[in-house]
């Protein structure tokens, strides 16, 4: 009956640690990031492995695994983003008196090399599971995208917390891009689809599915629901910042 518990527990250690661990890693003086960026490479592939080999498995290991590893595909390109190797084409701040679509294009220009390699790691992602009889880690993959593009958008609209204590000093400037406001017209709508969709993938959590399909639905639905919190640390009076305190360093 309460099967769904361990991997509940399990996202959520990993969703806290992983994001921890990545911010942990980027405050280390900048003479480290061609180790650790090269290091991080090694870890990659070993991850594209161990999700190519998950996936053709449809056990409650084989969909922790898949997950796990593409927590850590997507972690490689939120470390290397922050290190500030794929980042984008403009890397200054916002110059003052742009109309809005220019600000929205110079913004995209400040990460369009990311966004570039995040389509690349989902395409790799949906070759390696086409067909494939567990998909549970190209899911996770396309959960995190669609919602990290939505905090995104929710960012450059203007929300209350940005959460900019969280970028090196080196990226500073992406937060002339940002707008503090207590709401905007795109939040209420990126809330309302998260629980649409978190609907039909907790009620497919049942006694009556396989355990492989429990396992990863409620790794996935877990995932997405921690999505959904991070849209309401953006907009709630919450310093999110506190959870990960142990992880990094301000203005460093």
């Amino acid at each position: 009956m309460y099967f769904w518990i361990s991997p509940l527990i399990f996202t959520i250690f990993i969703w806290w640690f992983s994001t921890g661990l990545i911010l942990k890693v980027q405050s280390l003086p900048k003479r480290f990031f061609k180790s650790i960026f090269a290091a991080s490479i090694a870890v990659l592939l070993l991850a594209f492995w161990g999700l190519s080999i998950s996936s053709q498995q449809a056990t409650i290991a084989g969909a922790y695994c898949s997950f796990t590893c593409a927590i850590i595909i997507w972690g490689w390109q939120e470390l290397a983003f922050l290190l500030g190797y794929i980042t984008g084409s403009r890397r200054s701040e916002c110059p003052n008196g742009l109309s809005p679509m220019t600000r929205a294009w110079y913004a995209f220009q400040t990460i369009n090399y990311h966004e570039l390699a995040l389509l690349s790691l989902g395409v790799i992602l949906f070759f390696i599971s086409l067909d494939s009889v567990n998909q549970t880690g190209f899911w996770t993959f396309v959960i995190l995208w669609g919602m990290r593009q939505s905090t995104k958008i929710n960012i450059f609209l203007g929300v209350l917390n940005f959460n900019e204590s969280f970028l090196p000093q080196h990226l500073q400037y992406l937060v002339t891009y940002f707008r503090r406001r207590a709401m905007n017209y795109l939040m209420p709508f990126s809330i309302l689809v998260s629980v649409l969709m978190l609907i039909p993938i907790w009620s497919s959590v049942g006694v009556d599915s396989s355990p492989f399909d429990r396992a990863s639905y409620a790794l996935l639905g877990t995932l997405l629901a921690l999505g959904l919190l991070e849209h309401l640390f953006l907009i709630l009076p919450f310093p999110s910042e506190l959870l990960w305190k142990w992880g990094y360093k301000k203005n460093h």
